[in-house]
């Protein structure tokens, strides 16, 4: 039996009406799954607001009640707890519900615009190599070892969060890595967890949908830093313009990685093919199965990672070596009449900048690169014409179609993406609302050696409209009209 003033340790409170000495089942900050007993979150989200359904979460068994603001109505018999922040508050009251797990293991946490789910996921496959138990939390899925759980964000909240560290716990689990998203950070769900270390990918242009502005987005991710304790690592790249600044405040241990400053991690590129990378180490040659220079700094920010957490550099290296590209992340085949076609996350300016460098620096320009992108709805629409620019100029034929347009009209994203053609890449571009057409052309369109690139989606196995997700899975759509073309 838990009681409520057990798992209100370390929240700052600002009133009480009512009893903390009473018996609760669990934690909810969705009115709808409230049960007899259960402790709810009033939460101030972007779409609802969690005070307007006090009322509702009581009527269904609530006992208790958080929130910013004390109803002028209160209920004989109803715990009203009144903090300054509700998210932080339930993201402590959740750790405290579970037992604070993230102390029983070593939790890596990981941010930056890009390369958080490559990082995540090749350091929980690194680790299970080594023989290690490892828990996995990313945007494509959840691990607890070798147990897998559909993930619904990058960055889930706080008690989704502790509930599968305390599963983690339960399964013996020693590492976890988890990808720590600026939205998690700025919504305090990573707040009360014991990091044993973090991890700095990049920042570039994304999210500002969400953020007023670029400092704020930097800021947040810089806020992760300066919260690790001073047992933790802070492992930043430095060739980013912010790489230092996620490290001016922090108290954890500082590390750098780069592959063209001065650091602690360092890395060269002696060979890219599409057949993998091969890297020298901090003076040590390896082959890697992943290809492209932004791969080379998720490898680095692996090798740096592994060691900080007690690894042998030579054993990395060798593990490293037997590492696997990561679902949707430059997951390529190769059909019968060698037609190479390619499928990316890339879903920012800067993500599909470093695919398509990559591909040209691998290829040998007597192909055609054709390259189809989309722009998400509902989310940050001044990248829009960038995605655009970038895809057209460093493509040889560009499809501009959609992604995932949610509540907005697809052909009003296009055109919005439109703008950022320039003169001279008119001719080689092409609007086609329709993704699985957009795809189907490409794949008309090449020609024996060609190269497609569909961006944007990757792993994701749906496409969302109008609210509805219907099944669109980019790979298996590409690999069926390939095979259709070759009979």
């Amino acid at each position: 039996m838990i009681i409520l003033k057990e798992i209100i340790y370390k929240v700052a409170i600002e009133a009480v009406k009512g009893s903390t000495d009473i018996a609760i089942n669990k934690l909810d900050f969705d009115s709808r799954n409230i049960v007899a007993n259960d402790v709810f979150v009033a939460i101030r989200g972007s779409v609802s607001n969690g005070h307007d359904y006090i009322e509702k979460a009581i009527n269904l068994g609530a006992v208790a009640i958080i929130c910013d603001s004390i109803p002028e109505n209160t209920i004989p018999g109803i715990t009203y707890i009144q903090v300054k922040d509700t998210n932080k508050a339930m993201a402590f009251m959740a750790a405290n519900y579970f037992g604070n797990p993230s102390q029983n293991l070593k939790l890596v946490g990981i941010t930056g615009t890009n390369g958080k789910t490559t990082v995540a996921s090749l350091l929980y496959q690194l680790f299970k190599k080594a023989g290690y138990k490892v828990g996995l939390l990313s945007t494509v899925k959840i691990m607890v070892d070798d147990i897998e759980y559909k993930a619904t964000h990058t960055t889930p909240d706080s008690i989704t969060i502790n509930h599968y560290i305390n599963e983690m716990n339960d399964a013996g689990v020693e590492y976890c890595f988890m990808e720590v998203s600026s939205h998690g950070i700025h919504q305090k769900r990573t707040e009360a967890l014991h990091f044993a270390g973090g991890i700095f990918t990049n920042l570039s242009h994304d999210h500002l949908d969400y953020h007023p502005t670029f400092a704020e987005y930097r800021d947040v991710k810089k806020s992760f830093f300066d919260n690790l304790p001073k047992t933790a690592f802070a492992l930043s790249n430095i060739d980013d313009k912010n790489g230092q600044v996620m490290l001016q405040n922090t108290a954890a241990k500082k590390c750098t990685y780069a592959l063209k400053s001065y650091a602690d991690y360092k890395a060269q590129i002696l060979e890219n093919q599409l057949s993998g990378l091969l890297l020298k180490i901090n003076g040590n040659d390896v082959w890697v199965k992943l290809i492209g220079t932004f791969n080379a700094y998720n490898l680095l920010a692996i090798y740096g990672t592994a060691v900080q957490l007690g690894m042998e550099s030579l054993d990395v290296l060798r593990l490293l070596s037997n590492l696997e590209s990561v679902s949707g992340r430059f997951q390529f085949i190769v059909s019968k009449t060698n037609i190479t076609a390619i499928v990316d996350y890339a879903h920012t300016p800067d993500a599909l900048e470093n695919v398509l460098k990559t591909i040209n620096d691998i290829r040998s320009k007597n192909e055609q690169l054709i390259t189809i992108v989309g722009c998400g709805g509902n989310r940050d629409k001044t990248k829009r014409p960038i995605m655009a620019s970038i895809a057209t100029e460093l493509s040889d034929k560009a499809i501009l179609t959609s992604d995932n347009p949610r509540n907005e009209n697809p052909e009003t994203i296009i055109n919005e993406m439109e703008q950022g053609v320039e003169a001279q890449n008119y001719k080689k571009s092409l609007s086609i609302t329709d993704r699985k057409q957009a795809i189907k052309t490409a794949c008309q369109l090449a020609q024996p050696n060609d190269i497609i690139l569909i961006a944007g989606k990757g792993h994701e196995t749906y496409q969302e409209i109008q609210g509805v997700r219907h099944d669109f899975d980019d790979m298996e759509i590409v690999k069926e009209l390939l095979d259709q073309l070759n009979k």
